[in-house]
């Protein structure tokens, strides 16, 4: 995959300010990358829903799942890689997640930002995102009921322009609404959900530690 071109403003990203693209610009694996995301802030939205751009989330020094996979995808983008996200959506009562995807020999992985432990970084060692998305089910979960329903096609960001994710000023409603719009496959065959067993409690409580209070 070629580099993209490089922009007047910054190393790579055409619109990033030139000290935004560089700090993205030293993150050469997905390893770092995640180690950059982590160090974000969670954001709470305490003031209501978001969904900011790249330049907004590390203005703020903070973002939440899909703000998280923006700057992850971006700095995929700078170090020569397609900036790929995909949605996971959730059932009635529970909220989608997005993530970054990346791919070394053949094999998805993911990049996550999340609150919760379990949620968070998959090595690339699945076979297609139907697998990718399963490494997630046992743990997405909402008090004790599995809610992971679908998964959707790899949406490349490089359809989009970049104004609308990298340096738009408010909530992303373009490219928020292209993910929830994309194609969606279901994880479930038809009347498998009445067969799901609840979590047991011991994992009811793991998946009370969060990294940060709410």
């Amino acid at each position: 995959m070629p580099r993209p071109a490089s922009a007047t403003s910054g190393p790579g990203l055409p619109g990033l300010e030139r000290r935004v693209a560089a700090r993205l610009a030293g993150l050469k694996t997905p390893d770092r990358i995640q180690d950059f995301v982590n160090a974000l802030r969670w954001n709470a939205e305490p003031a209501g829903p978001t969904a900011r751009s790249v330049a907004e989330s590390l203005r703020h020094g903070e973002a939440h799942c899909v703000e998280g996979a923006f700057v992850a995808a971006a700095a995929l983008w700078i170090a020569g890689e397609p900036p790929l996200v995909m949605d996971m959506g959730a059932a009635r009562g529970d909220v989608d997640h997005v993530v970054a995807l990346f791919r070394r020999g053949g094999a998805w992985g993911a990049i996550s930002k999340s609150n919760s432990p379990f949620l968070r970084y998959r090595d690339p060692i699945y076979r297609s995102l139907r697998e990718l998305c399963l490494s997630y089910f046992p743990q997405y979960v909402k008090k004790r009921r599995k809610t992971l329903r679908t998964y959707s096609v790899a949406v490349d960001l490089r359809r989009y322009d970049p104004a609308l994710w990298l340096t738009h000023p408010g909530f992303c409603h373009k490219v928020i609404d292209a993910l929830t719009g994309a194609r969606h496959f279901s994880i479930l065959a038809p009347g498998a959900e009445k067969h799901l067993r609840p979590i047991d409690e011991i994992e009811a409580r793991s998946n009370l530690l969060k990294e940060y209070e709410m």
